[in-house]
């Protein structure tokens, strides 16, 4: 079962650095992103082969559902993903900050 995180505990794990792993397709990542996100669209998550063992990787989306199936596939693959409730939509309503522009990769 997937691990859920709300917005206040993702905040601070993202202040601590924390690994953001962004879902979305890359529009909507250029349109706005949690500032230090790397963007693996959801569709080429399974052949996505850098993810860390030794730390948890924080997955969102705009508003949770995508996150939620990526976790999941990320967990099935023992990676301690753990899905942000709210997504990008929530952080950004909660006034935390918005990058713009080009993906990461």
């Amino acid at each position: 079962m997937t691990r859920e995180i709300d917005l206040d505990t993702f905040a601070s794990a993202w202040a601590d650095g924390g690994l953001v792993l962004d879902v979305r397709e890359p529009d909507e990542y250029q349109a706005g992103h949690v500032p230090g996100a790397l963007l693996v669209p959801l569709a080429k998550l399974p052949t996505w082969t850098d993810a860390p063992a030794d730390r948890p990787v924080y997955v969102i989306c705009a508003s949770g559902n995508r996150s939620l199936v990526a976790a999941d596939l990320m967990r099935a693959r023992g990676v301690d993903a753990r899905s942000v409730v709210g997504g990008t939509r929530g952080w950004a309503r909660a006034g935390h900050p918005l990058a713009t522009g080009p993906h990461s990769h």
